[in-house]
């Protein structure tokens, strides 16, 4: 893994992680693999539910990428109060390196508001171009 990137927004942190992926990517096709592994914490003193995502996906060769959407994973989790949520997910870049941000929209169970939360940039970097 490399290394974690982490952000908190209106008291829900997001942490992430990624991994180069050799066995899921075609160097030579120019096909390049990562998996990111996402936690959610919650720090309020209330319950939230992660209802929708928006990642922003810059790949050095490529064209950005917008993907939008209800939850992650299939689930729109919801959080009690210190509760934390995993869950790993993956990007096909056409380049050696890009990076990856983003929001999630919560909605607060309490009083029915949604407010963004940022997803903090992670790098995705072909692991021979760090030397």
């Amino acid at each position: 893994m490399n290394g974690m990137q982490t952000a908190i927004t209106e008291g829900v942190e997001i942490k992430v992680e990624t991994q180069f992926r050799p066995d899921l990517s075609n160097i030579e096709l120019g096909s390049f693999f990562y998996n990111y592994h996402v936690t959610v914490e919650n720090h309020n003193a209330y319950s939230v539910q992660l209802m929708h995502r928006d990642w922003y996906i810059f790949d050095s060769l490529d064209e950005a990428n917008l993907v939008s959407g209800p939850g992650v994973i299939g689930e729109q989790p919801t959080l009690r109060p210190t509760e934390k949520f995993h869950y790993t997910s993956g990007c096909e870049l056409t380049s050696e390196a890009g990076f990856m941000k983003g929001f999630y929209t919560f909605q607060n169970l309490v009083n029915g508001l949604q407010f963004q939360v940022e997803i903090p940039v992670f790098n995705l970097i072909f692991p021979p171009k760090l030397n």
